[in-house]
């Protein structure tokens, strides 16, 4: 449904695109530093979440996974790119610190490297890069993988500040993901209503001097799994096909 140069989420050319994008790493990228997202902070300090087994979806250079680690979680990191992850590895050597990481498409390893129940599932730049129809795989993954209780973390492009608001059926008919899509706090709840809504933010813009990570064009949020999981419904059917309502970037 996507060109190949449009294909930055799969195996087949996401690890080609983002090992080239990796390649360089002295080049002024602002998630090329080594600190975690404010927001991942802010809910551990608060104690929002503890530390447990955690997995760092899209995890780059290893920033978010190597502070969980530092903090006590047993992580698991993936990523598409085999450059940033050889990079998360020898920052995790330098800093002395453990983390299983993978290199590969989450939605394949799901159940075979990343083997779950996981108490935390974050995401910091993942969900934006990924065509609408992968939402149905992402929702599957977390209902895979993160354990009764466990908490679901995400940040990603604002709407009105980063990323594309075209509705989704735009995308298909330009055939382009204008290097992200960017969501509302309402596409998150809608994207995630099986889950129950901790917090829903702006992402706080750090000064250059922050041990911690933030630019304010991101939204981030915070979800907790039920720890009753439905019984009517069959726990590996995703979401998306028990005939519920269509997402707001539909309608946009």
């Amino acid at each position: 449904m996507f060109p190949t140069s449009a294909d930055r989420w799969s195996d087949d050319a996401g690890g080609t695109w983002w090992d080239g994008f990796y390649a360089g790493r002295d080049r002024s990228v602002p998630f090329f530093t080594n600190k975690p997202d404010e927001n991942l902070v802010a809910h551990l300090e608060a104690g929002r979440i503890r530390p447990g087994r955690a997995l760092d979806l899209g995890a780059g250079p290893g920033r978010n996974a190597l502070f969980l680690a530092s903090r006590g979680f047993s992580v698991d990191a993936i990523d598409l790119s085999d450059e940033a992850t050889t990079w998360a590895r020898e920052r995790a050597q330098e800093q002395g610190l453990t983390v299983n990481f993978v290199v590969g498409d989450a939605f394949q390893e799901a159940g075979r490297e990343l083997t779950g129940a996981y108490d935390l599932i974050y995401d910091s730049g993942c969900l934006h890069h990924l065509p609408p129809h992968r939402r149905v795989s992402y929702r599957a993954l977390l209902e895979r993988l993160l354990a009764p209780g466990g908490h679901f973390g995400v940040s990603c492009f604002a709407a009105g500040r980063m990323g594309s608001d075209d509705p989704d059926a735009d995308l298909y008919r330009t055939q382009s993901l204008a290097g992200g899509l960017a969501f509302s706090p309402g596409d998150l709840r809608w994207l995630f209503q099986d889950l129950t809504e901790v917090e829903i933010r702006p992402m706080l813009a750090q000064p250059g001097e922050s041990p911690w990570f933030g630019l304010d064009f991101l939204v981030t949020a915070l979800f907790e799994r039920p720890s009753q999981v439905r019984s009517d419904v069959p726990s590996d059917v995703p979401s998306d096909v028990r005939g519920e309502q269509p997402s707001p970037k539909l309608d946009r």
